[in-house]
């Protein structure tokens, strides 16, 4: 009985050591955007619909759909807070644009039935960061005259920190 035991016991060390050496690849390195780097996103967005006559809120969030800023102009409407930060998780979460999303989810679609997920937000204004083929942050956009309008506003908060971001 305690020979059997002991084969057993040297299987299941030899088993263990192998796996030891797999696991020293089992962590990885993220990509995380800074706080200033997310506050300069969301300025370019905010001073964007401003030049464009819209009164929103900016929200960005980090690649866990975590808010790190939020910028509200002072007559955004109060919805619009709550719609920026969950275009932004909706981005991060789904890996898509709002936009995209809205496509993909229409009614009577296989994938229809996200929408009424909470927070889920398939309206357009809501866009992933990326750098260097990581996902970084989302930032969404809410309060101008239509999703598409919300879109170019993010896209201009995108562009402000693309020479920080290697793309």
């Amino acid at each position: 009985m305690n020979a059997k035991w002991s084969s057993r016991a040297l299987c299941v060390m030899a088993a263990l050591a192998a796996g030891a050496v797999q696991g020293q690849d089992a962590t990885h390195t993220v990509k995380l955007m800074t706080p200033e780097t997310a506050l300069k996103a969301a300025q370019a967005a905010l001073k964007k619909c401003r030049d464009d006559g819209f009164q929103v809120t900016v929200a960005v969030v980090d690649r866990s759909g975590v808010t790190q800023v939020v910028l509200r102009d002072r007559f955004a409407g109060p919805h619009t807070v709550r719609m920026a930060v969950d275009k932004g998780w909706t981005a991060v979460s789904f890996r898509t644009s709002t936009a995209e999303l809205v496509q993909a989810t229409q009614p009577g679609s296989a994938q229809s039935g996200i929408r009424n997920r909470p927070r889920v937000t398939a309206v357009a204004g809501g866009l992933m960061i990326e750098s260097g083929g990581s996902l970084v942050g989302g930032i969404g956009v809410s309060g101008a005259p239509g999703g598409d309008r919300d879109d170019i506003c993010a896209k201009a908060g995108i562009d402000a920190i693309r020479d920080s971001l290697e793309f």
